[in-house]
């Protein structure tokens, strides 16, 4: 049986969690009320962060969920993670449009990655 360890661990999750080999990140947010170009480059920051924490980096993400308020800031939210994802490694993705914790929230990512 493996082992599991978490990240920065509270009282309803935890923001990462390692288990055989993988490791899950919570749905990542940005500074509320900011645009989407920043709340997604404070996103791929912070996933960067956990990732690296996690013993991992962003070459070995291989699942990617990224869920807008809306839909049309799409082209937006690429924009930065087309600049950010290595080519060459470039995860699964899939993106869609869904209410978000609290309207302020444009942007929320979540990834899995092998370590």
């Amino acid at each position: 049986m493996s082992d599991i360890t978490r990240i920065e661990t509270g009282a309803r999750m935890s923001q990462a969690v390692i288990a055989n080999g993988f490791v899950f990140l919570a749905g990542q947010v940005g500074e509320p009320g900011t645009s989407v170009t920043a709340q997604t480059t404070a996103i791929l920051a912070r996933i960067d962060d956990l990732l690296a924490r996690a013993g991992t980096d962003k070459t070995r993400i291989v699942s990617a969920q990224v869920w807008m308020a809306d839909m049309a800031d799409f082209a937006e939210m690429n924009a930065v993670w087309d600049a950010w994802v290595p080519q060459g490694h470039t995860p699964a993705r899939a993106t869609g449009e869904s209410a978000l914790a609290t309207p302020d929230y444009k942007v929320e990512i979540i990834v899995t990655a092998v370590l």
